[in-house]
């Protein structure tokens, strides 16, 4: 199949990559001259005007951050316009149902194909070829797409036709994503204060009842310092943001969600937005003295009281 993609970056890019090992030709395009640099390094056709991307394409990816940027390049740049009737558009940004449904159903309108594909597993997981997809669409978009899905997933749900429905499990899932990362730096920052080992305590929660896949992932480039962009917290402040949102709007209090939102928020504002999302953990390293990588514990520059 010819399939164009939108968006380079963290995720997009993997996924694009396992699309060119599945004998697809792929046209991608994204803002980074080093990000199409890359893809054509890994046999892609990087395009530098948006619109080459969905020249007699398939199918086209759109992996932005968010319903804003998916708005501008598919409406306000052309895309949606210039693209052969027919074509399947998979719209993976995570953003709030109602955009969901209203990108879609604007898409639906010029006889486009669409299926509503938020994504989760991570840079790993596209890069792995194994993300897990929360898809609605029509069978018929499902069936134009089946070839592409299995290059980039393990795991499609189907969830309904209608775009919208695939987000709001998306939403729902973030939720837990959030919780989880923040959990990890307020559990490794309060072991390390408490004077554990954080080698040591990572790899007891790691093998036990506290486990997750969010304390498995992250927590390796939190034991090293390594804060480097895989995910960043501001991607959790949208996100966490969209699902308290998304709450009000079912009258569902989420007090949980409200506290790791917060603590996004506050890491955001101390200037680690663009950090990776288990950074964290700086805003209780930043109250406290705590240095979760080099198991210092803050206590011993602090008097007693």
């Amino acid at each position: 199949m010819k399939i164009g993609f939108i968006g380079l970056g963290s995720m997009g890019f993997g996924m694009a990559r396992n699309l060119i090992e599945a004998n697809h030709a792929v046209l991608g395009f994204d803002i980074s001259a080093e990000a199409r640099r890359r893809f054509e390094e890994v046999g892609g056709n990087a395009c530098t005007d948006v619109l080459d991307t969905c020249q007699n394409v398939d199918a086209l990816f759109v992996m932005v951050v968010n319903a804003g940027q998916a708005r501008d390049v598919l409406f306000e740049k052309g895309v949606a316009g210039a693209l052969p009737e027919g074509a399947v558009v998979l719209m993976c940004p995570t953003m709030s149902p109602a955009d969901a449904r209203e990108i879609g159903n604007r898409l639906l309108e010029q006889n486009l194909l669409v299926i509503d594909s938020p994504v989760s597993g991570g840079q790993k997981g596209a890069e792995a070829g194994t993300l897990s997809i929360m898809a609605s669409g029509t069978d018929a978009a499902f069936d134009k797409a089946e070839p592409i899905l299995q290059a980039i997933s393990k795991k499609v749900y189907r969830l309904g036709a209608e775009p919208g429905i695939g987000t709001t499990y998306k939403i729902v899932h973030q939720l837990g994503a959030g919780i989880h990362i923040a959990v990890l730096g307020e559990l490794m920052a309060f072991g390390v204060r408490a004077g554990c080992d954080p080698n040591t305590l990572f790899d007891i929660v790691s093998n036990s009842a506290a486990q997750s896949w969010m304390f498995d992932d992250r927590g390796p480039d939190l034991l090293k310092g390594d804060h480097h962009p895989r995910s960043a917290v501001d991607i959790f402040v949208k996100d966490l943001g969209l699902v308290l949102e998304a709450g009000a709007e079912v009258r569902m209090p989420l007090p949980m969600a409200s506290a790791a939102h917060q603590l996004f928020m506050a890491a955001s504002s101390a200037g680690y937005g663009q950090l990776n999302d288990a950074a964290v953990v700086k805003v209780f390293e930043d109250l406290t003295g705590v240095d979760v990588a080099q198991g210092i514990s803050g206590l011993e520059n602090q008097a007693d009281g």
